[in-house]
């Protein structure tokens, strides 16, 4: 039987944002396990939107996973994701991950960062508490991946401290500021942290390969629990 990952970005309406998603998409799909399908979808701004890719997966197979291409918790992954699955298995958003603090260090290095500058990590931000407490985790994975300077976290919207107060305090403190960019793909978001006057900004996370390793293991993790549940249901009829 056919099975099914359904890989839900936020989507945009910048064209440079959803050519990066279709990007990381053709690289989910070139290292899909044999059998396994990878459908497009969105929960919000455009289409294919995830309750319709779900809706169409379900005529086909039992066997769908949707892995949320967002790399915090927050309120699609905790209220718009579970209405639309009704009932299929959500794996956790990509992030907090050591994979993606690797690929985090690598971005920071390649704008020419020094060991003392303090790293902004530019977060979206979100009103779920959840959310904040993911970013975080990430910064001291940024810590354990190579950073050696210190690592705040700072956000675009919804949270405190917003980005261009924690690169102000940075900079009165007399360091050097590189705003880490922890968003998936350019849009908005990445648009607000390049306007946050940092000393130097990173690039989005991207379609680095590194984030297919990720969201190959959400979904392994989330539909063996999936069948982990469905079996101790079966053994109690």
């Amino acid at each position: 039987m056919t099975a099914v990952l359904i890989a839900c970005a936020h989507g945009t309406r910048f064209e440079e944002g959803r050519v990066v998603v279709r990007a990381l998409l053709d690289v989910l799909r070139a290292t899909a396990p044999e059998g396994v399908e990878v459908h497009e979808a969105y929960v919000d701004v455009h289409g294919p939107y995830v309750t319709d890719v779900v809706a169409a997966a379900r005529e086909r197979t039992d066997d769908i996973v949707i892995v949320p291409l967002l790399l915090s918790t927050g309120y699609h992954t905790e209220v718009d994701l579970v209405e639309a699955a009704g009932g299929l298995p959500i794996a956790p958003a990509l992030g907090p991950h050591p994979v993606l603090a690797e690929i985090l260090v690598d971005r920071v290095r390649a704008t020419g960062a020094g060991a003392d500058d303090t790293v902004v990590l530019a977060a979206a931000g979100s009103t779920r508490a959840g959310a904040v407490v993911d970013v975080e985790r990430m910064a001291a994975l940024m810590t354990e991946a190579g950073i050696a300077g210190p690592v705040v976290t700072a956000y675009a919207a919804a949270s405190e401290p917003r980005i261009p107060d924690a690169v102000h305090a940075a900079r009165s403190a007399g360091r050097r500021t590189v705003a880490a960019s922890y968003v998936l793909a350019p849009g908005h978001f990445s648009r607000v942290i390049e306007k946050a006057d940092a000393d130097l900004t990173s690039a989005p996370i991207g379609a680095d390969p590194r984030v297919a390793e990720v969201v190959w293991e959400r979904w392994r993790s989330a539909r063996a629990n999936a069948c982990a549940v469905a079996g101790n249901a079966a053994l109690r009829l």
